[in-house]
């Protein structure tokens, strides 16, 4: 028998609806008013009014005779942002005029590239494009200079520190093979500087940049970014944030992996404060920036109507209620227009990983979890009746969004195997977790790492991504995705450690296993302050590995980069503290600057 009226679909009717759920909204480029921002301090008001509801077998999640079953206590705070206020979402840049105006100042800027003179010239202009977020407009365009200044590479170049970190960091960057062997000329001015020679502070800014474009072994950058940070930050203590360069250097020492959009948001605040800005490229960055949002605000309209049909936070109020934040997620892996549908599903799937984590973490039993892992293993609908009502909701909402993946499947292979292996995959990661929290058990460090890696949901949700994202498919490259190639691992492991120097204080406290931070203390004996340093010597070298292997990967750039991304995205939200749960003011900010305040545009 269903659940709260919730019924299940013959298969007819479920092809019928499905193709227009995932179908990509209609746009109408009206003028249309602006709605005020909402005040960040509803986050309070929403707190304290909102409805307290504990963790125990209630109405909400339906009748399996559970009330006397102790189950963990949780109480999330409810999303700042409702629905209704998602829908009313608006902006005025989706009006025509827009565009238009967008197209003629795109091809003004691309007539830019004709009057370079020189390499220099050429390498900074495609420096400034990308951090203003728009190089991607110009994709030929920069191929063409690249590898023009790859084979015509001269010595000339070595005289300049600045100048050489530039051209390393965009050719590494953009695929080119180019040694560290360019910066051996640069150790004696390092030591000069030591001794208060003149200071060359654009040269170090773009040598701490570019060190962080290393592979393993490459001893010369890591002493580069060591001396590098020191250097920077001694320039911020002497000069504080009165001055351009301050203002760059501060954006570059508070997290160098920045997620490119949220990274161009930042950078267009500190170009626009420039001498000597280039105004037509600027109100290009700034008219790019505010229509993508205009195409997020449908977007993110779209999947809260789903997540509200769904009706999983309703009924099952345990969970958390982060739709904004999960699409926020799926726009930081790749924010071009053209990867809407990536958007929508990965919105969806970060939603369902979130439910089932709350399911595992907060509310299941282990005799339940077992029965619900041992669902998901076998992948049959028919077996949902030996679930709890709570579980059926969350198992049906599961099946119907793989089956709607499949029938969208435009890869002409069959996709669901791969998709079910990865939620089987997380499940079991889950109910090894349970287990050892049940247990009282402590992992050993590495014991918890190869769990943890996959309980983070990397694989499942890059292998989701793969087969949904517009580029092209090559069945070869499913032998990597079965065995989760290095990019996948290094990716997710880079996810969980970041995670976990966000979320262990929280989860600490809330009970939950031990995560990294506390099994290197216990298996080593270190100090909390020691562990966190070494998980974060970690993330350091495991993201010199992503680089190789993003530098040499047989996958799709596409593919590449929303991998590197996902990373990026961890960092985003757990730089300080747990800002997916929690909610904190500065991500509320960050979000909002993202997806629904545009900047101010002169005129």
């Amino acid at each position: 028998m269903a659940c709260f009226g919730f019924r299940k679909y013959s298969f007819l009717l479920f092809y019928k609806m499905a193709l227009p759920i995932l179908a990509p909204p209609q746009f109408s480029f009206n003028k249309m008013f602006v709605p005020e921002n909402r005040s960040l301090s509803l986050v309070s008001w929403n707190f304290i009014n909102a409805r307290q509801v504990k963790c125990k077998a209630t109405n909400e999640v339906g009748n399996d005779d559970s009330q006397n079953i102790p189950r963990r206590s949780s109480i999330y705070q409810p999303s700042i942002w409702t629905n209704d206020y998602i829908q009313s979402l608006n902006s005025e840049f989706k009006d025509e005029i827009y565009a238009k105006k967008l197209r003629v100042l795109r091809e003004e800027v691309r007539m830019m590239f004709n009057k370079m003179e020189n390499e220099v010239d050429q390498l900074e202009f495609i420096d400034v494009l990308q951090r203003l977020g728009v190089d991607y407009h110009y994709t030929n365009e920069i191929k063409n200079i690249l590898d023009n200044i790859y084979d015509t590479q001269t010595s000339k170049l070595n005289k300049n520190l600045h100048v050489t970190a530039l051209h390393f960091r965009l050719l590494r960057q953009y695929g080119y093979h180019i040694s560290t062997d360019i910066f051996v000329c640069f150790r004696d001015e390092i030591c000069n500087l030591k001794k208060d020679q003149p200071d060359d502070v654009e040269g170090m800014l773009s040598m701490y940049e570019a060190s962080f474009h290393s592979f393993e072994d490459e001893t010369i950058l890591d002493e580069a970014r060591d001396f590098t940070t020191k250097f920077l930050k001694e320039y911020l203590n002497k000069h504080g944030d009165d001055n351009v360069t301050s203002l760059q250097i501060s954006h570059a020492l508070e997290l160098h992996w920045r997620v490119p959009r949220w990274g161009a948001r930042c950078f267009i605040n500190i170009y626009e404060k420039q001498q000597n800005k280039n105004n037509v490229l600027l109100e290009f960055a700034k008219l790019d920036f505010n229509i993508l949002q205009t195409i997020y605000q449908e977007e993110l309209k779209y999947t809260s109507r789903w997540w509200k049909r769904t009706e999983i936070w309703e009924k099952l109020r345990f969970v958390r209620d982060r739709i904004v934040e999960n699409y926020v997620w799926t726009v930081g892996m790749s924010f071009k227009s053209e990867f809407e549908y990536f958007r929508k599903v990965l919105t969806k799937v970060n939603s369902l990983i979130t439910t089932i984590d709350d399911i595992y973490d907060v509310y299941g039993t282990l005799e339940e979890l077992e029965l619900f892992t041992e669902a998901i293993d076998r992948w049959n609908l028919n077996v949902v009746d030996t679930l709890p009502c709570y579980m059926k909701i969350c198992y049906y909402a599961l099946h119907h969004f793989v089956d709607e993946v499949e029938i969208l499947n435009k890869t002409g292979y069959p996709i669901t195997p791969y998709l079910k292996k990865q939620w089987t995959g997380l499940c079991k990661s889950y109910l090894t977790e349970a287990k050892w929290y049940h247990s009282g058990y402590t992992p050993t460090f590495d014991e918890y790492i190869e769990n943890a890696w996959i309980s983070i949901s990397g694989p499942l949700v890059l292998i989701h991504a793969y087969f949904v994202i517009p580029h092209s498919f090559k069945q070869e490259d499913l032998v990597c995705l079965e065995e989760n190639n290095n990019i996948i691992r290094y990716s997710a492991m880079i996810s969980r450690l970041a995670n976990d120097l966000g979320t262990s204080e929280r989860e600490i406290e809330t009970g939950d296993i031990p995560k990294s931070i506390q099994c290197y203390m216990k298996e080593t004996g270190a100090s909390e302050i020691e562990a966190r340093e070494h998980v974060k010597s970690m993330i350091y070298t495991i993201w010199k590995k992503l680089n190789k292997e993003s530098y040499s990967s047989s996958f799709s750039q596409s593919f590449i980069d929303i991998s590197v991304n996902l990373s990026r995205m961890a960092l985003f939200f757990y730089q300080h503290g747990d800002g997916y749960t929690i909610q904190d003011p500065e991500i509320q900010n960050r979000i909002q600057s993202l997806i629904w305040n545009p900047i101010p545009m002169d005129g």
